[in-house]
């Protein structure tokens, strides 16, 4: 390491120190939380009995015309409740949207939002939520943090995914309309009223997408539990997330309709979310985001290709925690030594991305695009999150390099 980076270094541990201290002043709350079978419809009489006229509903296409809000609507017509649907949102979606769903709110004259979806349609839900109560003409203009006066109108969500753990987050992930970089919005007031974790809703997650979200929470859970930042509550709740995962993913990739496994991976879920949200990720998250801006990869999977090459950057560094994880899953050994069982770690990650059929490689990625992802990679990393270990531009080309076709 050179001393003109270890003096890079040095600034950028003590700048997190000092946004890590105002970090942990922000409070932390929970959604009220309905989870079991037809747990969506318990909650939208729960939305009725607050006295709404008229609610919102935040979607995509897709699961509106799979029929997924039915059940839902009828539960809030049985407790008086009126409804519209706004389905505009796609995966990545930008503020121009988010536009477009304050418009419909206001057309419609509802008065809260129920967000059905993954990590997007929900996003882009508290956005506008934020948007609608503070009366902005462009909700881009709440990008960055603490940027809204007034709270949100409220906020329900049914997560039909197993991963982003969105509806725990004090966050909004939107992108630039134009450019496609994300410009998340962060407040803690966007934490939704309630949410419900419905398996019935989520055992029509087709296989890939059951995969890549699942490696979203258990990165989520992950780069969670190794952060400096990181305590023992935010520890409690990491490794109840990694241990469902590992029991409970492959069951439900193999096995859609397995409702107990659905319902454990929405707790995972909601427990790594809930974790992170305190303790922000690290580098896997960086590269991803760089990789959905540069060629739309999926999120979810975009997190599961970088994951296991961050951990092996890492590993010597949080020997301790990934050998503690592994007595957690069950692949630790008496006779090992830390270093050992922090291995078997890694590899029981790469044996779980096997088994949920994760690619190991990226066909999108392009070799002379490596030096500007790995730059935007660490320029975010460096400025947001508590690594336990810091990677410079070189370390950084050569992880993405071993993604390339």
């Amino acid at each position: 390491m050179s001393q003109f980076f270890e003096f890079q270094v040095t600034l950028i541990k003590s700048r997190m120190k000092v946004q890590n201290f105002l970090f942990s002043l922000i409070p932390q709350g929970k959604p009220t939380l309905f989870t079991g079978i037809s747990s969506s419809e318990r909650l939208c009489a729960h939305i009725a009995r607050f006295g709404h006229k008229k609610v919102l509903f935040v979607t995509d296409s897709m699961l509106n015309q799979l029929g997924v809000l039915s059940a839902m609507q009828e539960s809030l017509q049985s407790g008086g409740v009126e409804y519209a649907v706004f389905d505009g949102v796609e995966p990545d979606p930008t503020y121009a949207v988010v536009d477009d769903g304050v418009e419909h709110y206001r057309h419609e004259n509802c008065d809260a939002i129920l967000a059905v979806g993954g990590g997007s349609s929900i996003d882009a839900a508290k956005a506008m939520a934020l948007a609608i109560s503070n009366k902005v003409d462009r909700s881009i203009k709440l990008a960055g943090v603490y940027r809204a006066r007034k709270n949100p109108v409220p906020l329900y969500v049914v997560p039909t995914t197993a991963g982003t753990g969105s509806e725990v987050t004090l966050a909004a992930v939107i992108s630039h309309p134009k450019t496609h970089v994300k410009m998340p919005i962060a407040d803690h007031r966007t934490l939704p009223l309630a949410a419900a974790l419905d398996p019935e809703i989520m055992k029509g997650m087709p296989p890939h997408i059951t995969s890549a979200t699942g490696m979203d929470a258990l990165t989520h859970a992950i780069e969670s539990f190794i952060s400096t930042t990181s305590n023992r509550r935010t520890e409690l709740y990491s490794r109840a997330a990694i241990r469902d995962i590992f029991e409970f993913l492959p069951k439900a990739y193999e096995q859609g309709d397995d409702l107990v496994a659905r319902e454990a991976m929405g707790m995972a879920s909601f427990n790594a979310g809930y974790a992170f949200t305190k303790t922000l990720v690290g580098y896997v998250h960086g590269i991803a985001h760089q990789l959905g801006a540069w060629y739309g990869t999926p999120h979810g999977l975009a997190n599961a290709l970088v994951l296991p090459l961050v951990m092996e950057f890492s590993i010597d560094a949080v020997e301790e925690k990934f050998a503690s994880l592994a007595d957690e899953i069950g692949v630790a050994k008496n006779e090992n030594t830390p270093a050992q069982n922090a291995r078997a770690f890694v590899d029981a990650v790469e044996d779980l991305m096997k088994r949920v059929d994760v690619p190991r490689k990226l066909d999108a990625l392009k070799r002379e695009d490596i030096t500007d992802i790995a730059k935007a990679a660490l320029k975010e990393t460096h400025s947001s999150y508590a690594v336990p270990k810091y990677m410079n531009l070189e370390t950084c080309e050569a992880l993405l390099e071993k993604l390339l076709p």
